[in-house]
Protein backbone atom coordinates (compact mmCIF):
# COMPACT_ATOMS: atom_id res chain seq x y z
CA UNK A 1 0.00 0.00 0.00
CA UNK A 2 1.62 3.11 -1.21
CA UNK A 3 1.34 6.42 1.21
CA UNK A 4 2.33 9.51 1.70
CA UNK A 5 3.46 11.84 4.58
CA UNK A 6 2.25 14.45 3.26
CA UNK A 7 -0.96 14.11 0.86
CA UNK A 8 -0.67 15.96 -2.96
CA UNK A 9 -3.03 18.52 -3.12
CA UNK A 10 -5.04 18.28 -6.23
CA UNK A 11 -4.94 22.45 -6.54
CA UNK A 12 -1.50 21.67 -7.99
CA UNK A 13 -2.92 20.24 -11.05
CA UNK A 14 -5.85 22.57 -11.62
CA UNK A 15 -4.18 24.38 -14.35
CA UNK A 16 -4.14 21.24 -16.48
CA UNK A 17 -7.41 20.15 -16.53
CA UNK A 18 -10.83 22.86 -16.34
CA UNK A 19 -12.99 20.39 -14.35
CA UNK A 20 -14.22 20.30 -10.92
CA UNK A 21 -12.05 19.51 -7.86
CA UNK A 22 -12.88 15.72 -7.97
CA UNK A 23 -11.00 15.33 -11.48
CA UNK A 24 -8.24 16.73 -10.36
CA UNK A 25 -7.88 14.26 -7.16
CA UNK A 26 -8.93 11.62 -9.96
CA UNK A 27 -5.26 12.97 -11.75
CA UNK A 28 -3.59 12.46 -8.30
CA UNK A 29 -4.68 8.96 -7.93
CA UNK A 30 -3.92 7.71 -11.62
CA UNK A 31 -0.60 8.49 -11.19
CA UNK A 32 -0.46 6.74 -7.80
CA UNK A 33 -2.16 3.66 -9.55
CA UNK A 34 -0.39 3.92 -12.49
CA UNK A 35 2.71 2.92 -9.73
CA UNK A 36 1.31 -0.44 -8.99
CA UNK A 37 1.00 -2.61 -5.86
CA UNK A 38 4.60 -1.89 -4.29
CA UNK A 39 4.63 -2.21 -0.75
CA UNK A 40 6.70 1.01 0.66
CA UNK A 41 6.21 4.01 2.47
CA UNK A 42 7.09 7.71 1.71
CA UNK A 43 6.79 8.33 5.48
CA UNK A 44 9.51 10.18 6.31
CA UNK A 45 12.81 8.28 8.71
CA UNK A 46 15.70 10.04 9.22
CA UNK A 47 17.24 6.70 9.49
CA UNK A 48 15.73 5.35 6.58
CA UNK A 49 18.00 4.33 3.00
CA UNK A 50 16.56 5.43 0.06
CA UNK A 51 13.38 3.38 -1.08
CA UNK A 52 12.82 1.90 -4.36
CA UNK A 53 9.79 2.74 -6.37
CA UNK A 54 9.88 0.99 -8.99
CA UNK A 55 10.68 -3.29 -9.68
CA UNK A 56 13.34 -2.11 -11.18
CA UNK A 57 14.64 -0.29 -8.55
CA UNK A 58 15.78 2.70 -11.19
CA UNK A 59 13.63 5.53 -9.07
CA UNK A 60 14.72 5.91 -5.08
CA UNK A 61 13.00 8.03 -2.63
CA UNK A 62 15.68 9.30 -0.18
CA UNK A 63 13.72 11.14 1.82
CA UNK A 64 15.51 12.08 4.78
CA UNK A 65 17.99 14.01 2.47
CA UNK A 66 15.10 15.25 0.14
CA UNK A 67 15.64 14.03 -3.02
CA UNK A 68 14.63 11.34 -5.69
CA UNK A 69 17.74 9.31 -7.38
CA UNK A 70 17.45 8.05 -10.75
CA UNK A 71 19.47 5.35 -11.98
CA UNK A 72 20.08 5.61 -15.68
CA UNK A 73 23.26 5.88 -18.10
CA UNK A 74 24.66 8.28 -20.72
CA UNK A 75 23.35 7.88 -24.40
CA UNK A 76 24.41 10.37 -26.40
CA UNK A 77 27.26 13.08 -26.34
CA UNK A 78 26.69 14.83 -29.75
CA UNK A 79 23.60 16.24 -31.53
CA UNK A 80 20.88 18.75 -30.83
CA UNK A 81 19.56 18.05 -27.30
CA UNK A 82 15.22 17.76 -26.56
CA UNK A 83 15.95 16.01 -23.38
CA UNK A 84 18.34 16.06 -20.68
CA UNK A 85 16.75 12.48 -19.43
CA UNK A 86 14.45 10.67 -21.65
CA UNK A 87 12.67 7.22 -21.37
CA UNK A 88 14.39 4.25 -22.20
CA UNK A 89 13.62 3.02 -25.82
CA UNK A 90 12.06 6.99 -26.47
CA UNK A 91 14.28 9.45 -27.63
CA UNK A 92 18.08 8.23 -26.92
CA UNK A 93 19.03 9.96 -30.12
CA UNK A 94 18.12 13.22 -28.05
CA UNK A 95 18.96 12.99 -24.97
CA UNK A 96 22.06 12.42 -22.62
CA UNK A 97 20.82 9.99 -20.12
CA UNK A 98 18.02 6.99 -20.83
CA UNK A 99 15.93 5.91 -17.77
CA UNK A 100 14.54 2.49 -17.78
CA UNK A 101 11.51 3.87 -15.36
CA UNK A 102 7.84 5.42 -15.95
CA UNK A 103 7.07 8.86 -16.33
CA UNK A 104 5.00 8.72 -13.26
CA UNK A 105 7.03 6.95 -11.10
CA UNK A 106 9.04 10.35 -10.71
CA UNK A 107 6.35 12.30 -10.58
CA UNK A 108 4.93 10.49 -7.70
CA UNK A 109 8.16 10.76 -6.27
CA UNK A 110 8.03 14.22 -6.61
CA UNK A 111 4.57 14.58 -5.00
CA UNK A 112 6.14 12.24 -2.11
CA UNK A 113 8.99 15.08 -1.29
CA UNK A 114 6.13 17.82 -1.63
CA UNK A 115 7.05 19.26 -4.37
CA UNK A 116 4.55 21.33 -6.49
CA UNK A 117 3.93 20.96 -9.67
CA UNK A 118 2.66 23.87 -12.27
CA UNK A 119 1.68 23.58 -15.76
CA UNK A 120 3.72 22.95 -18.94
CA UNK A 121 4.95 25.46 -21.84
CA UNK A 122 2.14 27.56 -23.36
CA UNK A 123 2.08 28.23 -26.97
CA UNK A 124 -1.09 29.78 -27.30
CA UNK A 125 -2.58 33.22 -27.83
CA UNK A 126 1.13 33.53 -26.66
CA UNK A 127 4.09 31.89 -25.51
CA UNK A 128 4.47 31.65 -21.98
CA UNK A 129 7.13 29.40 -20.39
CA UNK A 130 6.98 26.11 -18.57
CA UNK A 131 5.75 27.15 -14.77
CA UNK A 132 6.26 25.24 -11.69
CA UNK A 133 8.80 24.32 -8.26
CA UNK A 134 12.49 24.77 -9.02
CA UNK A 135 14.20 20.92 -9.09
CA UNK A 136 17.56 21.58 -8.97
CA UNK A 137 19.48 18.28 -10.77
CA UNK A 138 22.60 16.88 -9.97
CA UNK A 139 24.57 14.36 -11.94
CA UNK A 140 26.99 11.73 -10.61
CA UNK A 141 28.96 9.17 -12.08
CA UNK A 142 31.97 7.41 -12.05
CA UNK A 143 35.22 7.67 -13.90
CA UNK A 144 37.51 5.06 -15.16
CA UNK A 145 39.86 5.32 -11.93
CA UNK A 146 36.74 4.90 -10.16
CA UNK A 147 36.60 8.22 -9.01
CA UNK A 148 32.56 9.63 -7.85
CA UNK A 149 32.05 13.14 -9.59
CA UNK A 150 28.78 15.06 -8.66
CA UNK A 151 27.94 17.85 -10.77
CA UNK A 152 25.22 20.43 -11.35
CA UNK A 153 23.34 18.96 -14.61
CA UNK A 154 23.31 22.37 -16.23
CA UNK A 155 27.36 21.78 -16.72
CA UNK A 156 26.87 18.77 -19.19
CA UNK A 157 24.29 21.20 -21.26
CA UNK A 158 25.42 24.02 -23.81
CA UNK A 159 24.20 26.56 -26.50
CA UNK A 160 24.71 25.02 -30.15
CA UNK A 161 27.64 25.17 -31.62
CA UNK A 162 27.25 23.20 -34.30
CA UNK A 163 25.97 25.80 -36.64
CA UNK A 164 26.48 28.66 -38.29
CA UNK A 165 27.36 32.07 -36.91
CA UNK A 166 27.20 35.15 -39.02
CA UNK A 167 27.53 39.07 -39.28
CA UNK A 168 26.54 41.78 -41.45
CA UNK A 169 29.33 42.63 -43.63
CA UNK A 170 28.16 44.73 -46.81
CA UNK A 171 31.32 43.67 -49.03
CA UNK A 172 34.31 41.01 -48.75
CA UNK A 173 37.52 43.30 -48.17
CA UNK A 174 40.35 42.68 -50.88
CA UNK A 175 42.82 39.68 -49.55
CA UNK A 176 39.52 37.99 -47.72
CA UNK A 177 40.01 34.40 -48.26
CA UNK A 178 36.08 33.02 -48.46
CA UNK A 179 36.18 28.86 -48.80
CA UNK A 180 33.00 27.26 -48.70
CA UNK A 181 34.89 23.80 -48.97
CA UNK A 182 36.77 24.36 -45.84
CA UNK A 183 35.21 23.30 -42.82
CA UNK A 184 36.56 25.99 -40.30
CA UNK A 185 36.89 28.50 -43.40
CA UNK A 186 34.48 31.73 -44.18
CA UNK A 187 31.70 32.03 -46.36
CA UNK A 188 29.51 34.76 -47.97
CA UNK A 189 26.03 34.87 -48.11
CA UNK A 190 26.23 37.47 -50.71
CA UNK A 191 21.95 37.91 -51.41
CA UNK A 192 21.77 38.71 -47.79
CA UNK A 193 24.95 40.74 -47.33
CA UNK A 194 26.44 38.59 -44.34
CA UNK A 195 29.90 36.60 -43.38
CA UNK A 196 29.32 32.86 -41.87
CA UNK A 197 31.12 30.46 -39.96
CA UNK A 198 30.76 27.57 -39.01
CA UNK A 199 31.02 26.03 -35.63
CA UNK A 200 33.48 27.16 -32.72
CA UNK A 201 36.24 29.82 -34.04
CA UNK A 202 39.39 29.22 -32.11
CA UNK A 203 41.74 31.96 -31.86
CA UNK A 204 44.14 30.92 -33.80
CA UNK A 205 41.53 30.93 -36.44
CA UNK A 206 40.21 34.21 -35.48
CA UNK A 207 43.56 36.28 -35.43
CA UNK A 208 44.30 34.52 -38.68
CA UNK A 209 41.04 35.61 -40.39
CA UNK A 210 42.26 39.44 -38.84
CA UNK A 211 45.26 38.82 -40.28
CA UNK A 212 43.36 39.05 -43.66
CA UNK A 213 42.42 42.30 -43.76
CA UNK A 214 42.34 45.53 -41.39
CA UNK A 215 38.94 46.75 -42.34
CA UNK A 216 36.86 47.59 -39.65
CA UNK A 217 33.23 46.27 -40.36
CA UNK A 218 35.34 43.19 -41.28
CA UNK A 219 37.21 43.03 -38.39
CA UNK A 220 33.85 43.77 -36.32
CA UNK A 221 32.17 40.88 -38.02
CA UNK A 222 35.15 38.34 -37.42
CA UNK A 223 35.07 39.88 -33.17
CA UNK A 224 31.32 39.17 -33.41
CA UNK A 225 31.28 35.31 -34.88
CA UNK A 226 34.07 34.63 -32.50
CA UNK A 227 32.46 35.51 -29.10
CA UNK A 228 29.41 34.11 -30.25
CA UNK A 229 30.64 30.85 -30.82
CA UNK A 230 32.13 30.38 -28.00
CA UNK A 231 30.57 27.43 -25.75
CA UNK A 232 28.39 28.55 -23.56
CA UNK A 233 27.03 26.41 -20.46
CA UNK A 234 23.52 26.42 -20.08
CA UNK A 235 22.38 28.71 -16.91
CA UNK A 236 18.42 28.08 -16.78
CA UNK A 237 16.75 26.54 -14.14
CA UNK A 238 14.65 23.05 -14.17
CA UNK A 239 10.60 23.82 -13.06
CA UNK A 240 8.51 20.51 -12.34
CA UNK A 241 6.04 21.57 -15.16
CA UNK A 242 3.98 18.26 -14.30
CA UNK A 243 2.93 17.06 -17.93
CA UNK A 244 -0.31 16.43 -17.93
CA UNK A 245 -3.24 13.14 -19.40
CA UNK A 246 -4.86 12.33 -22.49
CA UNK A 247 -7.69 10.27 -22.93
CA UNK A 248 -7.27 6.89 -24.67
CA UNK A 249 -9.71 5.31 -26.77
CA UNK A 250 -10.00 2.65 -24.19
CA UNK A 251 -10.79 5.66 -21.75
CA UNK A 252 -7.96 4.95 -19.80
CA UNK A 253 -5.97 8.44 -18.78
CA UNK A 254 -2.47 8.11 -20.57
CA UNK A 255 0.17 10.05 -18.77
CA UNK A 256 1.84 12.10 -21.22
CA UNK A 257 5.65 12.60 -19.80
CA UNK A 258 5.68 8.25 -20.62
CA UNK A 259 6.18 9.70 -24.39
CA UNK A 260 9.69 10.29 -23.19
CA UNK A 261 9.32 13.77 -21.92
CA UNK A 262 11.25 13.06 -18.53
CA UNK A 263 13.45 16.51 -18.05
CA UNK A 264 13.56 18.51 -20.98
CA UNK A 265 16.08 21.45 -22.42
CA UNK A 266 13.50 21.99 -25.60
CA UNK A 267 10.04 23.62 -24.44
CA UNK A 268 7.04 20.53 -24.84
CA UNK A 269 3.76 20.62 -23.61
CA UNK A 270 3.98 17.22 -22.20
CA UNK A 271 7.46 18.07 -20.40
CA UNK A 272 7.56 16.47 -16.57
CA UNK A 273 10.19 18.89 -15.75
CA UNK A 274 11.28 21.65 -18.17
CA UNK A 275 13.76 24.45 -18.74
CA UNK A 276 12.14 27.94 -17.15
CA UNK A 277 13.12 29.46 -20.43
CA UNK A 278 11.84 29.86 -23.86
CA UNK A 279 13.80 27.41 -25.54
CA UNK A 280 13.24 25.09 -28.83
CA UNK A 281 15.45 22.34 -30.76
CA UNK A 282 14.72 23.59 -34.19
CA UNK A 283 15.95 27.29 -33.62
CA UNK A 284 18.94 28.36 -35.11
CA UNK A 285 19.51 31.82 -33.06
CA UNK A 286 21.07 30.03 -30.19
CA UNK A 287 18.14 29.03 -27.56
CA UNK A 288 18.86 25.00 -28.47
CA UNK A 289 21.48 23.03 -26.83
CA UNK A 290 23.74 20.47 -27.27
CA UNK A 291 25.26 18.35 -24.84
CA UNK A 292 28.61 19.75 -23.57
CA UNK A 293 30.68 16.44 -24.86
CA UNK A 294 34.06 17.38 -23.42
CA UNK A 295 32.69 17.16 -19.45
CA UNK A 296 30.67 14.22 -20.50
CA UNK A 297 31.28 10.36 -19.79
CA UNK A 298 31.34 7.61 -22.21
CA UNK A 299 28.53 6.33 -23.70
CA UNK A 300 26.59 3.67 -21.44
CA UNK A 301 28.61 4.75 -18.11
CA UNK A 302 26.07 4.50 -15.31
CA UNK A 303 24.77 8.29 -14.02
CA UNK A 304 22.83 8.68 -11.15
CA UNK A 305 20.48 11.67 -11.48
CA UNK A 306 19.35 13.80 -8.22
CA UNK A 307 16.39 15.42 -8.18
CA UNK A 308 15.68 17.81 -4.97
CA UNK A 309 12.99 20.47 -4.61
CA UNK A 310 14.00 23.75 -4.18
CA UNK A 311 12.28 25.02 -0.87
CA UNK A 312 10.30 28.43 -2.02
CA UNK A 313 11.24 29.81 1.29
CA UNK A 314 14.62 29.05 1.20
CA UNK A 315 14.72 30.65 -2.17
CA UNK A 316 12.73 33.98 -0.42
CA UNK A 317 15.20 34.19 2.03
CA UNK A 318 18.42 34.34 0.55
CA UNK A 319 17.36 36.72 -1.95
CA UNK A 320 15.73 38.89 0.98
CA UNK A 321 19.71 37.92 2.56
CA UNK A 322 20.66 39.39 -1.39
CA UNK A 323 18.92 42.95 -0.48
CA UNK A 324 20.14 43.69 2.86
CA UNK A 325 23.73 42.96 1.75
CA UNK A 326 23.06 45.02 -1.08
CA UNK A 327 21.60 47.88 1.00
CA UNK A 328 24.75 47.61 3.29
CA UNK A 329 27.24 47.90 0.53
CA UNK A 330 25.20 50.90 -0.63
CA UNK A 331 25.31 52.43 2.54
CA UNK A 332 29.03 51.90 3.07
CA UNK A 333 30.17 52.97 0.09
CA UNK A 334 28.33 56.62 0.12
CA UNK A 335 30.11 59.31 0.51
CA UNK A 336 29.45 61.33 4.03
Amino acid sequence: MLHFSRSPNPKHFSNRCSGSASWQTALVAVILCMIGSANFSFAEDKEAKPVPLNKKETVLLDKANNRLLLKGEVCLRQGVLEMLVCGKQTKEHESIISLDAKASVIHAGLLGLGAMPGRPVQFQPEFSPPQGQRIDVFVTWKDKAGTTHRRPAQEWVRHVTYRYFEASLTNVPAGVKIDPAADDGLRYDSMNQVLLHFGTMSKEKRDEFLAMSDNKPYQAAINKMFKESQPRQMKADFVFAGSGFSKLEDGSNYYQAEGGSFICVANFGDAMIDVAIESSADDSAGRSFEPYTERIPPVDTPVTVELIPRQPEKAEKTKDAEKVKNTEKKTNSAPE
